[in-house]
């Protein structure tokens, strides 16, 4: 078990580029930005940085959408900025991990240009193409994760073309094998550079059905979710299997996809020595207010045991075989302090409390912990008082999406301000100097208003921070065999108050105990007796007692 692989030892850290750092005055960050501060992300541990796509797009959905997948986008530098990246990371012993998008590109790309010209050029079927029902509508009722019909008509070729997210992101045809080479040709084209791995993004939904047919309705508007259609469709593992072959054997890198629709049982065939990747992000933990699909409207209050119940199964399914992605934040979440507490926040100190309080699961669960940006630093959600104001396509297409199902305006803002990805990508907050110190400009988006209490700056300076509650998280993860080796075992396992568990490594073992309530819980601890506290966001515990947001690491003495 000693023999684990750097990425299983390490930190990870998910940059936004577009906002982590502005050196060129845009208004929007870049790749010098982040060389700039890689000595802060040293400071924290770091051993990969998880870049979001940085390639060419029209920015129809912040680069999710790439119109060419071996180059650099001109907002973000130069490839020379690029490798530049790479070598001042590698000084520092970090690596550099790039995003692929291989479900789809836009509809810029010069691939999909040439595939809509015709119905018989070189390219005609590097996409999903279909004629219309007899009656000239859609060839299936199929909504797109963003909203809306998964559809969208081609005057060109007098077809429609499939497109799980926005229209401007059509889907690839991996069925065509020139498809594949092409996209395996571009991940090795970044290997060559020295990346040291890949994240890669909804790759559930790369294989097709075969056949086309209209879902049951799920909506009112008579759509049919285009996930519940294709999500890890049967035979998706002859393409990542391929995929893993042509790219990935042979290199000392890790790969970690984004995979949504993966069952434990089924978990086997996708990571670990024998599977497609070396880790794989799942949702459940993530989407326990959303029991029936992420519809931000109809989100529920949820119970902590169904939190636990997730992080557990998640912990289980690979105590064997593969790894674990430990997150609780990225681009496409809201921020943990307000996602993951069913409570109401009303002063600075609780909200610190409870970010600490996840930043101790995060860092003493079994796996490899990802940190996104300004989760050290305690972000909290946004609240604009505009749809206007919001630039997330996801976020105006599930506010529109509201209003259809009948809320009015100002409720379906209050969903937005709960779950907008927007919240996780306001502009990384370095000082109390203008905007933060991320840019002299006016920014792609705006400040956080609360930037000058919360940024490295100050947070640096104060020594009960929660940057400075995460590094020495990080010190203590990183020198704890139990920590890093150690099985995980779930205590409490139906309590609705406290989530406690165990890790144990050959004779030692250690403790994370969270009150996830704002009132003080006495519960039996005498699987406590004898330990010693490590750490708490309290700064000690009291016997028996948790107070309100109370996170606690303590280690048994075993002698």
């Amino acid at each position: 078990m000693k023999n684990l692989k750097w990425w299983q030892k390490t930190i990870a850290y998910q940059i936004y580029p577009k906002s982590f750092a502005d050196t060129t005055d845009s208004g929007t960050g870049d790749l010098q930005g982040i060389i700039n501060h890689l000595d802060y992300l040293k400071s924290l541990n770091v051993g990969a940085i998880w870049l979001t796509p940085i390639y060419p797009s029209p920015q129809v959905d912040n680069g999710y959408d790439i119109s060419d997948y071996t180059a650099i986008d001109p907002a973000y530098g130069t490839m020379e900025d690029f490798e530049r990246l790479i070598s001042e990371a590698d000084k520092r012993n970090i690596k550099i991990v790039m995003d692929l998008v291989y479900n789809h590109s836009s509809d810029k790309h010069k691939w999909f240009l040439e595939s809509k010209s015709s119905r018989d050029n070189a390219k005609a079927d590097w996409y999903i193409w279909r004629d219309p029902k007899f009656d000239g509508s859609e060839p299936t009722n199929w909504r797109s994760i963003f909203g809306g019909s998964a559809w969208t008509y081609c005057e060109e070729r007098k077809q429609y073309y499939l497109h799980t997210f926005a229209k401007e992101q059509p889907d690839l045809n991996w069925e065509n094998p020139d498809v594949r080479q092409a996209l395996y040709d571009a991940a090795n084209f970044w290997i060559d550079k020295g990346v040291g791995g890949f994240r890669i993004d909804a790759i559930v939904y790369i294989k097709k059905p075969k056949i086309f047919i209209d879902g049951k309705p799920d909506s009112v508007d008579g759509t049919f979710s285009i996930h519940n259609a294709i999500a890890n469709t049967a035979g998706i593992l002859d393409f990542l299997y391929e995929f893993r072959q042509k790219v990935f054997d042979g290199h000392d890198i890790f790969t970690v996809a984004e995979a949504n629709a993966v069952k434990p049982e089924e978990l086997k065939f996708w990571v670990g020595e024998h599977g497609a990747f070396d880790m794989l992000f799942e949702f459940s933990h993530t989407n326990v207010m959303f029991p029936t699909g992420e519809v931000w409207h109809s989100w529920k209050t949820w119970k902590l045991t169904k939190l636990k119940a997730a992080l557990t199964e998640s912990q289980i399914a690979t105590a064997n075989n593969g790894w674990y992605p430990i997150y609780f934040e990225n681009h496409d979440k809201p921020r943990c302090i307000n996602n993951f507490f069913n409570v109401e926040f009303k002063t600075r100190n609780e909200e610190l409390l409870a970010g600490k309080a996840i930043a101790t699961i995060l860092l003493t669960l079994r796996g490899t912990p990802f940190i996104y940006q300004g989760q050290e630093l305690g972000y909290t959600n946004t609240a604009w008082d505009s749809i206007d104001c919001y630039n997330d396509i996801s976020s105006i297409d599930q506010y529109n999406w509201a209003i259809r199902d009948g809320f009015s305006a100002s409720e379906a803002l209050k969903f937005v301000h709960k779950f907008s990805r927007d919240n996780a990508r306001t502009p990384m907050q370095w000082s109390t100097q203008l905007n933060a110190g991320f840019s002299t400009a006016k920014t792609w988006l705006p400040v956080h208003d609360d930037y000058k209490k919360v940024n490295v700056e100050v947070e640096d300076k104060d020594a009960d921070s929660i940057l400075n509650y995460f590094r020495r998280l990080i010190e203590i993860r990183q020198n704890s065999e139990v920590l890093i080796f150690g099985d995980y075992e779930e205590i409490l396992t139906d309590d609705e108050n406290i989530y406690a568990f165990a890790r144990s490594f050959e004779d030692k073992k250690i403790y994370t105990v969270i009150n996830f309530t704002m009132q003080s819980i006495k519960f039996n601890a005498d699987f406590l007796k004898d330990s010693k506290l490590i750490i708490s966001n309290y700064g000690n515990i009291q016997a028996e007692n948790l107070r309100p947001l109370e996170a606690a690491v303590l280690i048994h003495n075993s002698e």
